[in-house]
């Protein structure tokens, strides 16, 4: 892995140091990440409720809230059609607690991933009409849920569109109402919400609307665990949202909340949850809900009063979660060994990838796993024998929209269906057409990526020294908190560090290192690498050797050996040249 330092832009970060009044660490950090004035430092230090955007500068907010007012007067049932992961089932939440909460009567109907699938079906509107709704509004789905909005107007159901996804090039559904902020003609001017964050600006208005604006940070809350999850970007009304919402879940009175968090084991201590917390504790528990049985499980933990039936969910999205890493690690295995063993099956610059026997709750988690590993886009499928039918998901690399190699007239005549984004992607077509996938994915891929494109890389924020990893440089770097997509925990390296101790392998799966400065001063530091072990295997390290490491700096807040901690991105023996200028 080539590691890439980043340039410093020493004029611009001492001019924001003194106008901002920040330290002249965290004004570098900020200045790389496009922050160079006093105004916008406030803005992304500082994010408060002022910062978010009116919901009526999204296209059909208008008459969304007309339509939904119109529903709460006449004390309609609102059918919520939403989605099973994260996202979907937090954004069915929100919704339906605020139009309860403004006097209205709400249902929700989330598909069953294995039995439904994917985005709206007819025959649920159908059966809605029948049973007298007259407003369904979606969530987390339906702007290519074309078939379904016509079965709506068909059946006399006014249909609001809720969605975050890509629309299909030239086309929107007809529906009473789509709120969408990458549809034509929307001026909303962040355009990188979740589902879950759409569904909260409709609820904004709503509450609002009513008088009930104080409210809003108790549903920021939710909507903060559903951008988190849903890996959009952390930067403008997303970083608001999540910053907000996390420093509201010290506090947690909501039931479900509670007992998700205790399952979890985050937030012991009284401090706000990291987004690291919610992003590897909190959210694959909800995500495993709808992976591995039923969504529905979601919704009911965090709308139930009774703390005994919230423990009693939150223990069974627990276990269900341990068998979806079980899953998620033999499809894994069986996927490595298969690449591993032929340099062919992992030459091409997309891997499309089969199997029968595998979980399709799993498949999406598979995907990052192979990106991560083989450094390529990858596209992940289990077939179904008894159908004839193959379900698919995908996940990219830096500079591959996903999505647009699918829409390629090449591909998208293959799928029964498909949609996504950039970065990801679902999607279902007959398993003959598997092989023609493969063949079309590595000929598109071949013509948009270079051999360079899929060489790993890693951009180093700064080289520091080790003696200055202390606990006040990990409370200056939560200033930037919360990290993720567009705003990544910064990188730090450090040279020719001695390894004081052998290597110690956690869990058979984690490396743990102890190293000093070796000069002198032999103080150890604690360097945790996650899903590291098998470095060992293709490397030994002896104590005693210099090593050059890029890692991001934690705390450990254990009461007994507690204190900063750096967490391994990357090592290489220090006589081997590491950064890049």
């Amino acid at each position: 892995m080539q590691w890439k330092l980043k340039p410093p832009d020493l004029s611009a970060a001492k001019q924001l140091s003194s106008e901002a009044q920040v330290s002249p660490l965290i004004a570098n950090l900020l200045v790389q990440r496009g922050i160079t004035s006093a105004e916008q430092a406030q803005l992304f230090l500082k994010p408060s409720l002022s910062h978010l955007h009116s919901p009526y500068l999204m296209l059909g907010m208008k008459i969304a809230v007309e339509r939904l007012r119109a529903a709460l007067a006449r004390k309609e049932t609102v059918l919520i059609y939403g989605d099973y992961d994260v996202d979907g089932t937090l954004a069915v939440v929100i919704l339906k607690t605020a139009i309860e909460l403004c006097g209205g009567v709400a249902d929700f109907h989330v598909p069953h991933r294995i039995k439904d699938g994917y985005g709206m079906k007819t025959d649920v509107i159908e059966q809605a009409a029948a049973a007298d709704v007259r407003l369904i509004i979606s969530v987390d789905t339906g702007i290519r849920a074309f078939a379904a909005a016509e079965t709506a107007h068909r059946v006399g159901v006014d249909l609001i569109v809720t969605d975050h996804h890509l629309p299909e090039v030239g086309a929107i559904p007809n529906a009473l109402a789509v709120l969408n902020p990458n549809q034509p003609g929307c001026e909303y001017p962040y355009k990188e919400l979740c589902g879950a964050g759409v569904a909260f600006k409709l609820a904004q208005a709503l509450l609002e609307g009513a008088g009930l604006e104080r409210l809003l940070p108790s549903f920021i809350k939710m909507v903060a665990i559903a951008t988190i999850a849903d890996a959009v970007p952390l930067t403008g009304e997303n970083r608001v949202l999540a910053k907000l919402g996390l420093e509201g879940l010290r506090k947690r009175a909501n039931a479900g909340l509670q007992a998700l968090f205790e399952v979890s084991a985050v937030g012991k201590n009284g401090g706000a949850p990291t987004a690291s917390d919610v992003g590897f504790r909190i959210a694959p528990r909800l995500n495993a809900a709808g992976r591995m049985d039923v969504a529905n499980d979601v919704i009911e933990l965090f709308t139930t009063r009774e703390m005994e039936q919230a423990q009693k969910i939150a223990a069974k999205l627990n276990q269900l979660n341990a068998e979806r890493q079980n899953e998620e690690a033999r499809i894994v295995k069986e996927i490595q060994e298969r690449l591993d063993g032929d340099a062919a099956q992992r030459a091409p610059y997309c891997l499309v990838l089969d199997g029968d026997g595998w979980h399709r709750g799993v498949i999406g988690i598979v995907a990052t796993r192979v990106v991560e590993r083989y450094s390529r886009p990858a596209l992940v499928l289990a077939r179904d024998a008894e159908s004839g039918e193959a379900y698919g998901s995908g996940r990219s690399i830096a500079g591959f929209h996903l999505l647009q190699a699918l829409e390629e007239p090449p591909c998208r005549k293959l799928f029964t269906r498909f949609g996504g984004h950039a970065h990801a992607v679902g999607f279902s077509l007959p398993s003959e057409h598997i092989a023609e996938l493969r063949a079309q994915m590595g000929e598109y891929a071949r013509r948009h990526l270079t051999e360079s494109d899929l060489q790993p890389s890693l951009e180093i924020d700064m080289e520091i020294k080790l003696e200055e990893i202390t606990l006040d440089l990990c409370r200056e770097l939560q200033q930037l908190e919360p990290f993720g997509q567009g705003n990544r925990e910064p990188v730090l390296a450090t040279s020719s560090v001695l390894l004081q101790q052998p290597p110690r392998v956690l869990k058979e799966k984690h490396l743990k290192l102890r190293v000093s400065s070796g000069n002198g001063n032999h103080r150890g530091y604690d360097a945790l690498g996650w899903r590291m072990a098998e470095r060992l295997q293709a490397e030994s390290l002896i104590p005693g050797e210099r090593l050059n490491m890029a890692f991001t700096v934690e705390e450990n807040c254990h009461p007994d050996f507690g204190g900063p901690q750096m967490v391994l991105r990357d090592f290489v023996k220090a006589e081997v040249a590491a950064v890049a200028g």
